[in-house]
Parts: C-alpha cells; structure tokens; sequence
C-alpha cells in the first residue's frame, strides 16, 4: 500500500500594516513547514519548538475540522516565532488545512480555506495573508463571510523585523484598544491606509511612506512594548521609509528600499543587540503552498 506524505509550507505574516488594522496583512519570507504521512498512528514531532503535542495543538485541530487526524504522523521542519505578531497561529491553522485537504483530496478552494480558517483564526487579516500572498484588504460579504482581495508586493520594498524575545499575548493587545476612538484618528487612519495602498499598488514609496502612520492601535499599545515603540518613531533616523508593529506586536517591521536594506540592517542590529533578532523580511506573493515530494 501507497503511503500518502505531504509537505505544507505556510508563509509568516504581518497584520495591520500601519493604519489598517484588522483589514490589510502581508505576507513574509519565513515559513511553518509541516510534514503530514500516513503512519498508522498519531503522533506530533513539535521539531524542537514549545507547542502542545496533542490533539490541542492549532495544526491538529485545524487538520480535523477537515478530517480525523487518526493514524498520521504530524512533524514540524520550521516554524515561526510564537506569540511575537508575525501570524503563527494563523499559519498553523492554514497549514493543517491545507494538509487535511492535499492529504485526502477533498479539493477546498482558497476561497473555502479563508472561511474555515477565518472560522478558527476569529479574523482573516492574518490567514488570508498565510493563503493567498502578497497584500492583502479584508472584509466581509453581506452575508458575513470574509473576503480578501490581493496584489503583489511592489518591486524593490523591503521588510526589516525586529523580533524581541518577550512575548505579548494578542488578548492583552486587544484589550488595549477601547470599543470606540475619536472621529480624527479614524478618518487620519483612513487617509494613511489609502495612501499606503495606492502607494503600493503605483509603486510610489513616498506615498508609501505617508502612509505608515496609525492612530487608532499602535499609540494606545505602547505601554505593551516601549522599545519597540521607540523604533517605530525613530524610522526615519535609521533610514528607513517607516515601521508599524507587526500585528499584535512586539515584533517591529521596518519598511525600506532594497538598496538602504543592508545599512538599515546594520543599524538596527547596533541597536538591538541583547533584546531582539534583526532580520531581512522580503515581502513575498507566494501563499501557502503543497510543494512535490
């Protein structure tokens, strides 16, 4: 007999981009690889990162909301670090269902992908980024399902992150953000998320650049993460185009041209070194994909 094994590889992501929170995400060259095969048992090989080993882990649940996840073998060959806002649990929920649905050929548009992962995620920004690549808007149907539209990421940007190690938990986050904001933030925010989408689209960093600004999450988190606060208002010191917290934070993504990526680099490495790891984060168009074995 045949034994089925795929490899699932789900790119990072970074959600709110600034001015758009909940609704703009994009994704980023760092993977969750997975191994899924047919082994007659269950079992999770957690390749050395701190997740659960169970049928609670995010990937198994994801995998069985598709199908039993009875008899395979889960194993982990790279993740993406947890509890830092690059979108690991996003990306584990599209890789378990993107495993269920390569493994036992049930066929899932993207489309589909996005309900249930959304489903589980409770808000698309992230997965829909982890799916489809590139940048993506979010919304909803009448009908309440969520929607992504997308595009490719503009030649000749770059990311930057900067990874602290504390974690900051996307629940304290979301309680830093009150139910209603005065009526001048949210009209700045949708000006800057405007720009910021044009510019991306046209290739134009100076709008690009104008458009980083947020008013409405990143100033009322700032307790949460200091130091990552004072990277963000220090961009243009550095030489960058701007930086936004990288969803629910603490990671900042640091905006710049491919050709100030290096110095910036540097710079940033000079900054942070003992709190956090610097690395070159190229935007990427490619979403989760099954490649061939």
């Amino acid at each position: 007999m045949t034994v089925r094994r795929r490899l699932v590889r789900v790119p990072a992501s970074s959600a709110n981009l600034g001015p758009g929170y909940d609704v703009m995400a994009a994704a980023v060259a760092m993977h969750l690889e997975l191994e899924v095969e047919e082994a007659g048992e269950f079992c999770f090989d957690p390749g050395g990162m701190d997740v659960p080993t169970g049928r609670d882990n995010l990937i198994v649940r994801a995998f069985e909301s598709l199908h039993p996840a009875d008899g395979i073998a889960f194993r982990l060959l790279g993740g993406i670090p947890l509890a830092r806002g690059l979108g690991s649990s996003a990306a584990a929920i599209v890789a378990g269902l993107f495993a269920a649905d390569h493994l036992f050929e049930l066929a899932l548009s993207r489309e589909e992908m996005l309900v249930r992962a959304t489903a589980l995620e409770g808000h698309p920004d992230n997965v829909a980024a982890a799916i489809y690549g590139g940048f993506v808007i979010c919304g909803r149907e009448d009908g309440g399902a969520p929607s992504a539209a997308r595009f490719d990421p503009p030649d000749g940007l770059e990311g930057v992150a900067v990874i602290p190690a504390e974690e900051v938990s996307t629940e304290r986050a979301r309680d830093a953000i009150p139910a209603e904001v005065p009526l001048s933030d949210a009209v700045a925010n949708v000006s800057a998320a405007s720009q910021l989408v044009l510019g991306l689209q046209r290739a134009d960093l100076d709008l690009v650049r104008r458009g980083l600004a947020d008013r409405i999450h990143q100033p009322r988190r700032r307790d949460l993460y200091p130091r990552s606060m004072e990277l963000v208002d220090a961009a243009a010191e550095l030489g960058a185009l701007g930086a936004t917290i990288s969803g629910a934070g603490p990671t900042v993504l640091v905006w710049t041209t491919w050709q100030d990526a290096g110095k910036v680099t540097e710079e940033l490495e000079r900054r942070c070194q003992g709190w956090a790891e610097v690395r070159r984060l190229p935007f990427t168009p490619h979403g989760a994909d099954v490649p061939e074995l």
